[in-house]
């Protein structure tokens, strides 16, 4: 039997609040469904516990929760949205709204997908904790989807896998994005599913048992230096993160040295580098496989140390290390910024993701006085700039642009004064100098990379550090549409030709 403490007990000490809260919105939401079925059979009450549980389980609060319980109530026509607000408040009433909105969404056609697109996007960009709710509501949909009919299980699952699932990791929200991923590789790639899944089924057994080897070895030494306050674990590589690697490697199982790894926490970030500096004392690393992801993180925030070491074993192992906090970050991303207690707090010189500082501002308020800040900042501001794409841009465009711009894989480059850029992999300064300021991009005339000219269509890669030269004289011309990647750069090239074509000769 399904009770309100199963969804609580994930919780850490919830308040009298929180609980009565919890317990209104399931008893209100078991009534609402009360008869209704899923297309399994299952009531379907069902879904919106698990819904409201997977919400409880990444952290949210009670309000998030309560809206995930009651997320379909108005989309149903059970009641209505000023009887939600009366009962349950202007928050909660919002979040469902928002998530009904959501729901409503259906991407089909080529204009109807790119319109959907948009509108997702508008949601997201006007409250982040809507989109939440909408990742947790589609895990679940996808964990029933062999019971939907089979004229719609390709479209759900693609619309997950192209575009929730990505979004879900550009959040940094690790744990459902492999979940989402997971769930719809096999709809959508059903015959390369099969391939993946034999290859992990003959290499992990030995992978796991290297790494329980290895573990044991580690922890050995890392005693005789007097450190044993550490954590680990292993991780089996996401399926259809490995079929994507997969690809990239021309299906060369020998090239992937991930499929299984070891993961070490550690109370600080010192600690990190120490550990690392005793794995290598005693375990070659393999030249070029040792990641900093702590002094240079991913675009989403994840942050760990990876290397691949030689075992005495015969084979090679990866090796995480990361803090308990990194490993939080890693596995819910945004969401743990969320929490019910609101009690995380960033330094300035901590945290190079500003937008987060504005997210916890505005979410403290929300929970504060129940109603929405006068202008709420909740979302990233790449979320808000898709919100905000032209409309007159063609939609095939659009989707090239989205899927490019922001669902494919990046590189970091810096400025010479160290500060991060991050763009599409295979970006060219045009597109650097484009990231950095509109001014820059339209009057440059060069750019080097670290201290060398190089040409314009040069492919940047990670780490690269460039400087950009400029010259007021210097106008962007036709030949950088050919070169430029991003959208952003792409629309100020078109804009400025557009100008300097109309202006008097």
């Amino acid at each position: 039997m399904k009770t309100v403490k199963d969804i609580t007990s994930y919780i850490d000490n919830p308040s009298k609040k929180d609980e009565k809260l919890i317990e209104e919105a399931f008893n209100f939401a078991v009534n609402a469904h009360s008869g209704q079925k899923r297309y399994s059979g299952e009531p379907y009450f069902n879904h919106v516990y698990e819904t409201g549980k997977i919400l409880a389980e990444l952290g949210m609060g009670a309000t998030v929760i309560s809206a995930g319980l009651l997320h379909d109530v108005v989309e149903d026509g059970i009641t209505t949205e000023k009887e939600l607000k009366e009962k349950f408040g202007e928050d909660i009433s919002l979040l469902v709204e928002g998530v009904t909105k959501l729901g409503k969404i259906r991407f089909q056609g080529l204009k109807r997908h790119t319109e959907s697109l948009r509108k997702l996007f508008m949601a997201s960009s006007q409250d982040i904790r809507v989109l939440i709710i909408k990742f947790a509501d589609r895990v679940h949909n996808m964990k029933t989807l062999d019971y939907v009919p089979k004229e719609k299980q390709l479209r759900i699952a693609t619309e997950t896998l192209e575009i929730f699932a990505p979004l879900a990791y550009r959040l940094g929200i690790g744990v459902l994005n492999r979940q989402l991923e997971d769930l719809s590789f096999p709809y959508v790639y059903p015959n390369e599913y099969k391939k993946v899944e034999e290859i992990v089924r003959e290499e992990t057994k030995d992978s796991i048992i290297s790494l329980k080897k290895i573990d044991r070895s580690i922890k050995k030494r890392l005693a005789r230096e007097g450190i044993t306050n550490i954590h680990s674990n292993s991780r089996i590589k996401g399926m259809y993160s490995l079929y994507r690697k997969l690809e990239r490697k021309h299906w060369d199982i020998d090239k992937i040295y991930d499929i299984a790894a070891l993961r070490i926490i550690v109370p600080t970030k010192n600690d990190c580098y120490k550990v690392l500096g005793i794995i290598h004392d005693f375990r070659r690393p393999m030249p070029g496989r040792i990641k900093d992801y702590i002094a240079f993180p991913k675009p989403n925030g994840y942050q760990s140390l990876h290397t691949t070491v030689f075992t005495r074993f015969g084979n090679v192992v990866e090796i995480q290390l990361r803090t308990a906090e990194m490993h939080k970050e890693a596995e819910y991303g945004i969401a743990s910024h969320l929490s019910y207690k609101d009690k995380v707090v960033y330094k300035e010189t901590d945290d190079p993701k500003m937008w987060i500082k504005r997210l916890l501002s505005n979410i403290n308020k929300l929970d504060n006085k129940n109603k929405k800040p006068e202008n709420p900042n909740t979302a990233p501001e790449w979320i808000k700039n898709l919100a905000d794409h032209p409309n007159e841009t063609e939609s095939q465009e659009f989707i090239s642009e989205l899927k490019k711009d922001f669902f494919e894989h990046r590189v970091f480059v810096f400025t010479p004064k160290g500060d991060v850029i991050d763009l599409p992999t295979d970006s060219s300064p045009i597109d650097f100098a484009f990231a950095i300021h509109s001014d820059v991009g339209n009057h440059m005339h060069g750019a080097k990379v670290h201290g060398k000219l190089v040409s314009l269509d040069t492919k940047l890669k990670n780490g690269d550090i460039v400087d950009i030269m400029t010259k007021k004289t210097i106008t962007p011309t036709k030949k950088w549409l050919d070169i430029a990647k991003t959208a952003e750069a792409r629309r100020h090239i078109k804009s400025t030709l557009k100008k300097l074509q109309e202006a008097p000769k």
